[in-house]
């Protein structure tokens, strides 16, 4: 009985022995740890803090350290846009895009308007809708300055057949052809200089230059050749009987006449005078027929 309470105790004692041990072998091992990170640390500030130094003493190194985290950032940044996206499409739709649009129907212009519209959209390869909204504003601001619309037509027809975006080798721009550089004051009242592209704005500017070239020249043909640059010389290349041609057309198109989109632009023929016949009492001489009177619908037109 002795022996089994002394293998107990004694059993009992290694218990004891084998815990102390582990508490110190623990408590040593993690002292130990501890210990090893905190120099770990310090070690690990000690050597960042020495390459900041070394980055900020020397300049091309700190340049080459901020684009590395940039781009890293960037790279950052376009993973996680793209996997937000997904595949959803990027809406590119802009429901006021319909206010920049110069274009009319031509449902909405008068006969004589309409049949000029169409037959430039036809003669021109344009779209009906924005011719529309050209011969529109001609028959408009032409009333405003006493110019015959379909003069205005004519000289965008010539000019630039109906591209709002055309340019000259000297400078000309848009569908009159107006040289911005020189009438940049005039585009002022609409925003500037680039406004020469806006086919309406264009017009305007272009019948502005038009009507002063032929008030200072004192005739149609004359202020012609002073809006084509030709005042000085005289010889215009036939510009000016090019876009009398041209009005001339569109004058019997407004009227009612059926035009080929294919005639040619020719000057009107001027009558000459008989040859060597004998002289017809004053009573028995052919009535002049004016070639160039406005037909019914154009007043009607021009008080639409």
């Amino acid at each position: 009985m002795s022996e089994l309470v002394q293998f107990c105790a004694r059993v009992r004692s290694w218990q004891r022995s084998i815990v102390r041990s582990g508490r110190v072998f623990l408590g040593d091992a993690g002292h130990g740890l501890l210990e090893v990170g905190h120099n770990s640390l310090a070690l690990l500030g000690l050597l960042l803090l020495g390459v900041v130094l070394f980055a900020t003493g020397h300049a091309d190194v700190r340049h080459a350290v901020e684009g590395q985290a940039l781009q890293w950032l960037q790279a950052r940044h376009e993973a996680r846009v793209q996997t937000t996206a997904g595949d959803v499409e990027p809406d590119l739709g802009e429901p006021d895009a319909i206010a920049r649009a110069t274009a009319s129907d031509p449902k909405d212009l008068s006969r004589a308007q309409a049949a000029v519209a169409h037959w430039l959209a036809r003669r021109y390869h344009v779209a009906p809708e924005p011719v529309s909204r050209l011969v529109q504003e001609a028959w408009t601001v032409g009333a405003m300055v006493n110019l015959d619309p379909t003069l205005i037509l004519a000289v965008m027809a010539v000019e630039s057949s109906f591209n709002p975006f055309a340019q000259s080798a000297v400078g000309a721009q848009g569908l009159m052809q107006v040289m911005t550089k020189i009438h940049d004051d005039k585009y002022e009242a609409f925003g500037g200089s680039h406004a020469a592209f806006d086919p309406v704005t264009n017009l305007r500017v272009g019948v502005q230059v038009l009507k002063e070239c032929i008030a200072r020249m004192g005739s149609l043909e004359a202020g012609l050749r002073a809006y084509v640059g030709s005042a000085n010389s005289g010889e215009d290349g036939g510009y000016a009987a090019k876009v009398l041609a041209q009005q001339n057309i569109l004058r019997q198109v407004a009227g009612g006449a059926r035009i080929a989109i294919t005639a040619a632009v020719a000057p009107p023929a001027r009558p000459k005078p008989p040859a060597e016949a004998p002289a017809a009492p004053a009573a028995e001489a052919p009535a002049a027929v004016p070639t160039e009177a406005p037909a019914p619908n154009d007043k009607i037109a021009l008080l639409h």
